[in-house]
């Protein structure tokens, strides 16, 4: 008879769908389990549900102490995947914190980055580990970190309080710029970006912004999309799976408390930038990015940045090291990139969505940089998916 497995998750959560990815990868590839999915997390409020079936184990998300002490009245073996401190005599599997601050600090410091900040949650154990994690990378490259910590919502969307609001802009507005930010968790990223444009900053210009978590749908909503540290939730999901099945076969695994590093930064556009303290060259560079898939001229470009045309060509050769027109080029050329691996659409609507008068010459300009058509491009991308 298969073991029936309790799993506590909520599902509003990405990183619960990418966990339960990798508990079901072990099951599919080691042992087969009944498993009823708790996509609410009932049970680390109700202990009658733990009390209601024969669970023979259960892998919890959100457990609270009532769902410990029960499992362990009742002899069911539980491991945790919580991000706090380990329940004595629980296996816990948690991301490693301190990695995750590592990782932001490395993302801002490889864009030229020489002012830093972050952006956390006190008293929360998770979040201090991040920022523990970020000053001290930043600290052995020589450099130092402002830190604004408030008080923990402990819900996926918060209402912020307007003092809190106008605290983060006050705050943003004394930063030296360009200033390279690291929230805590994206739903502070998003306060973040919604404080910087109140404030009328530059994102990412005159601040880049990342945030953890990696949660793809509201990363892409944001505006701009927003740069994020990618935990390893799929291999946190098949170890917890790979400890269940021990304890299952009479392991007494005791207290352990496994850190996963993290998977890498997944760039987007709030942090797609190099550090420019020149404000033309940023103005300029903040003007590209918004309009080239109009089909801007360089022209244009000088003209907003308020400079003359060999002022600016000298300032982007010092500081980005390309022309403006080359800069025009990269910024179309990654969007045609993503259209071609998103979509299906065809390279003419490609072409006028992008700036590009003709699809034909877009294929010219995209063979040119890349060494493939635009056909051969997607052909070869689907294959690699496959």
């Amino acid at each position: 008879m298969r073991p029936k497995i309790l799993l506590v998750f909520l599902m509003r959560f990405e990183e619960a769908a990418r966990t339960l990815q990798g508990i079901v990868q072990f099951e599919r590839t080691h042992r087969q389990w009944s498993t009823f999915l708790d996509d609410e997390a009932r049970t680390a409020r109700d202990a009658g549900f733990l009390r209601g079936e024969r669970w023979n184990g259960v892998i919890s998300r959100h457990t609270s102490p009532m769902m410990v002490e029960t499992c362990r009245e009742l002899g069911i073996p539980l491991v945790d995947l919580n991000d706090v401190p380990p329940f004595p005599g629980v296996p816990k599997i948690r991301p490693d914190n301190v990695a995750i601050g590592h990782r932001g600090a490395e993302h801002l410091l490889e864009r030229g980055f020489r002012h830093f900040a972050f952006c956390g949650f006190a008293q929360e154990g998770w979040s201090c580990e991040r920022r523990e994690g970020f000053v001290e990378a930043l600290k052995l490259n020589g450099h130092s970190c402002a830190v604004l910590d408030v008080n923990y919502p402990g819900v996926i969307t918060p209402e912020w309080n307007a003092a809190q609001t106008r605290e983060l802009i006050g705050w943003l507005k004394q930063l030296p710029k360009p200033c390279g930010i690291m929230a805590c968790v994206d739903v502070r990223a998003f306060q973040v970006l919604s404080a910087t444009q109140n404030a009328g900053l530059l994102v990412p210009e005159e601040i880049a912004l990342v945030g953890v978590n990696n949660d793809t749908m509201r990363c892409e909503l944001s505006y701009p999309p927003l740069s994020s540290v990618a935990p390893n939730s799929s291999h946190a999901g098949y170890h917890a799976a790979e400890l269940l099945d021990r304890m299952l076969r009479g392991d007494d695994l005791g207290t352990i408390d496994t850190r996963i590093e993290p998977l890498g930064v997944v760039t987007r556009l709030s942090t797609d930038v190099l550090a420019v303290a020149d404000k033309h060259v940023a103005a300029a560079l903040s003007f590209i990015r918004e309009r080239s898939c109009r089909g801007i001229t360089v022209q244009d470009v000088v003209t907003h940045a308020a400079a003359s045309r060999s002022q600016i060509e000298k300032k982007f050769r010092q500081f980005i090291g390309r022309s403006p027109q080359a800069e025009i080029r990269r910024v179309q050329l990654t969007r045609v990139k993503e259209l071609l691996l998103e979509t299906d659409l065809p390279l003419k609507t490609i072409a006028s969505m992008t700036g590009f008068e003709h699809d034909e010459y877009m294929s010219v300009v995209f063979k040119r940089m890349t060494s493939f058509s635009p056909g051969q491009f997607r052909k070869r991308a689907k294959l690699t998916r496959v």
